[in-house]
C-alpha cells in the first residue's frame, strides 16, 4: 500500500511537507504543493480519512437530532441536510428521539467527548438554555430556541402566517380551524415565551384574521410524533362538522376548539401541517364535503404529501434546500472556529466557550403555492 512515505520520496521531499499538504494545514510553497500533487497522482495514493481526522482532532461527523423520521417534514429535511453535509465533506449521524431509549443525551455525551464535530439540533428538548451552552462545543439549532448563544435556523413562519391569512381573507373564509401541536407550545417558558417558533404562524394567521373578523379556532393535538393523533383529530373534527351541517347536536367541540356551536358561521377552512392537510382532504371526501367549496384546506410544510393527498394541496412551502444549506454553513462555521478561545482555566472546549456569531438567526423565507384545495380570490 502506497504511503506518505513513498510521496515523499517520490517527490523528494520531506515527510513533514507531504503530511500539509495531505491535511491542508501551514504553508507549503506552490512548487512544493505542485511536486507533492503530481507524486500522489503518479502513485495513486489516497489520503487514509482516519488519520486526517486524527490530525485535525476532526470526525467529519455531524449528529443530526430530530423528532422523528415518520413525519414527512423530518424525513424531506434530513434528506436536504444529509447531502448538503455530504458537500462539505462531512458525515451525518442520525438520532431520532422518539425511535432511541437514550436519545438525545447519548449524542451530547459523543459531542463532549469528541466522537462528534457538532450537533445540529431539530427535535424538542426540556433541558434548560445553560444546559446547552454548558456542552463548549459547536450545536446549532433548526426552528428551536434553545438559548441566546446557541445559533438558530428557522423559516419566516410570520410571512407563513400572513400568506395563509392573506389567502382565506380574500377567498371569503368565514371560519377557520387551525390544527396543531399542544398548547403548550405557545408558552412552554412561561409569560408568553417559546421555545418553538412554529407556533409564530399559527400566532400571526390568528392575530391577521381577528383583524379581518373572521372567526377561528385552535384544536390542539399532540406531539408531532403522534402522527396517527393528527389523523384521529382531523377525523373527530369532520365528524362534528357533518353533524353541525346535518343539524345533529352541536353540544360540545373538539378538542375544545367551539367547532359547531350555534349562531356561527359552519367551519369552511382548516389549516395545518401537510399531514393534517391530506387527512382533512381524505376526510372530507368520506363525509361528501366538497373541497374547496364546502371547505378549504391548507397544508403547512411542501412535503411530498402535496401531490399525494388526493388533490393537489394549496401550501405554504418551506424552502428545504435553503434551509439546509444554512444549518450546514451554520455547523461549519462553528466546528472551523479557530480553538483559541478556551476557558480560564485552560482547557479546551469547556462550559463557558462562545462560538463565533453563535446567537445569529437565520431566516428563511418561505412561500405559498396555491393548488386545488381553496378557493379563487374573492
Amino acid at each position: 500500500m502506497v504511503g506518505m512515505r513513498d510521496v515523499a520520496k517520490k517527490a523528494g521531499v520531506s515527510l513533514s511537507t507531504v503530511s500539509l499538504v495531505v491535511n491542508a494545514s501551514g504553508y507549503v510553497s506552490q512548487e512544493m504543493r505542485r511536486r507533492v500533487e503530481q507524486a500522489m497522482r503518479e502513485l495513486d495514493y489516497i489520503p487514509n480519512e482516519l488519520a486526517r481526522n486524527l490530525y485535525r482532532g476532526r470526525t467529519s461527523m455531524i449528529g443530526v437530532i430530530v423528532p422523528t423520521l415518520r413525519h414527512p417534514f423530518f424525513a424531506t429535511l434530513v434528506s436536504a441536510l444529509q447531502g448538503r453535509l455530504a458537500k462539505c465533506e462531512l458525515q451525518t449521524l442520525l438520532c431520532s428521539t422518539a425511535d432511541a431509549d437514550t436519545g438525545e443525551a447519548e449524542y451530547v455525551s459523543r459531542l463532549r467527548r469528541h466522537m462528534m464535530d457538532g450537533i445540529i439540533m431539530a427535535a424538542h428538548t426540556d433541558h434548560p438554555a445553560d444546559y446547552w451552552t454548558s456542552i463548549g462545543r459547536p450545536v446549532v439549532a433548526f426552528d428551536r430556541a434553545l438559548g441566546d448563544t446557541i445559533a438558530t435556523v428557522r423559516s419566516d413562519h410570520e410571512q407563513g402566517g400572513r400568506l395563509v391569512a392573506e389567502q382565506l381573507v380574500k377567498s371569503g373564509a368565514r371560519h377557520v380551524v387551525m390544527v396543531g401541536g399542544p398548547r403548550s407550545q405557545f408558552d412552554d417558558r412561561g409569560e408568553g415565551a417559546t421555545t418553538f417558533p412554529t407556533v409564530r404562524y399559527f400566532q400571526t394567521l390568528g392575530e391577521r384574521l381577528d383583524a379581518a373578523g373572521i372567526r377561528h379556532e385552535y384544536v390542539a393535538c399532540g406531539p408531532v410524533t403522534d402522527v396517527e393523533g393528527y389523523a384521529r383529530a382531523v377525523h373527530l373534527l369532520f365528524d362534528h362538522l357533518s353533524e353541525s351541517r346535518s343539524g345533529g347536536s352541536a353540544g360540545g367541540s373538539a378538542h375544545d376548539s367551539g367547532v359547531g356551536d350555534a349562531g356561527i358561521p359552519p367551519v369552511d377552512a382548516i389549516v395545518g401541517s401537510d399531514v393534517v392537510a391530506a387527512c382533512a382532504v381524505k376526510e372530507a371526501f368520506a363525509h361528501g364535503l366538497n373541497v374547496p367549496r364546502d371547505v378549504q384546506i391548507i397544508g403547512y410544510d411542501g412535503t411530498c404529501l402535496v401531490d399525494c393527498a388526493g388533490l393537489t394541496l394549496t401550501v405554504i412551502k418551506q424552502d428545504f434546500d435553503a434551509i439546509a444549506e444554512r444549518l450546514a454553513a451554520r455547523i461549519v462555521d462553528a466546528v472551523n472556529e479557530p480553538e483559541g478561545r478556551e476557558s480560564k482555566d485552560g482547557e479546551d472546549s469547556k462550559a463557558g466557550k462562545e462560538f463565533k456569531n453563535a446567537a445569529a438567526v437565520d431566516i428563511v423565507p418561505v412561500s405559498l403555492h396555491v393548488g386545488d384545495t381553496t378557493r379563487q380570490m374573492a
